[in-house]
């Protein structure tokens, strides 16, 4: 058995107390323990605790200090209960107390990957370009159930992201990027990829696309490219460097037309 002897809210944090207890050789600090364990086990001074109470006790503090960390982590945005479960594991917290964390915030309607995916997913759309598979990947990575990552993006049709897409498109697409239309297409395509979009979406988001198709800048690209490869194959004469300029402006996507023409000017 010990006995408490004295209980003091601790200076750095008014909803915990500091524990002294007294084992039969003198008073020590014993433990520290959340307000609501306090009141929750009616301490007071001069109570006597047994090594069984003692453990309830500890154990009781410790679940709530991991459900707090968990509310705390919470309180800056948005998580998956795999974020949470990771978060939590970092601080070393044992799997039992994590656990039943988890089970509480659900409980309270604070943790819930389905709110979590839809959050997520809206978020992204408003903020940036990003495609159904690139933000499913993500929401896999988080540790959400694919069944609610597809019912959450089943909700958005398939207009939108061509819609999608091709504000993106018109943005990039426009840019003088010294690059044939064939170069830039190809390019642009990868990049929409990589950002997740499908085929299908892609390929409606670049039909009729002027910002592509048009040949405007065509001849300063090829004068651009073309000066580059010049300058590489100068050590060259006559038909050789002809041939390898030639060859080397058909693999950037140009025409055979308009690379004799550059070749010929």
């Amino acid at each position: 058995m010990v006995s408490i002897t004295k209980i003091e809210v601790q200076k750095n944090n008014k909803s915990r107390y500091s524990i002294f207890i007294n084992r039969g050789q003198g008073e020590e600090y014993g433990f520290s323990i959340d307000e609501d364990i306090l009141i929750k086990f009616r301490l007071h001074k001069g109570q006597q605790i047994d090594e069984q109470e003692l453990l309830e006790l500890i154990e009781a503090d410790e679940e709530r200090k991991v459900y707090h960390l968990a509310v705390h982590y919470l309180s800056f945005r948005m998580r998956s209960k795999k974020e949470i479960r990771e978060y939590l594991l970092k601080k070393d917290k044992l799997e039992k107390y994590i656990d039943i964390a988890i089970r509480k915030l659900e409980e309270e309607k604070l943790l819930n990957d389905q709110e979590f995916a839809r959050a997520y997913i809206q978020t992204k759309l408003l903020t940036q370009t990003k495609g159904p598979l690139k933000l499913k990947q993500e929401l896999k990575e988080k540790g959400v159930n694919e069944s609610i990552i597809h019912a959450q993006l089943a909700e958005i049709p398939l207009e939108h992201w061509i819609e999608k897409c091709k504000k993106w498109v018109e943005k990039k697409g426009n840019h003088s990027s010294r690059l044939s239309r064939r170069a830039k297409k190809d390019k642009l395509i990868g990049q929409l990829y990589a950002k997740g979009f499908s085929d299908t979406m892609i390929s409606e988001a670049l039909k009729g696309e002027q910002g592509i198709e048009k040949g405007d800048d065509e001849w300063e690209a090829i004068c651009y490219q073309g000066e580059k490869i010049k300058r590489k194959y100068r050590h060259l004469k006559g038909w050789e460097f002809k041939q390898k300029c030639k060859q080397a402006l058909y693999r950037k996507g140009f025409t055979l037309d308009l690379i004799d023409q550059f070749l010929e000017e």
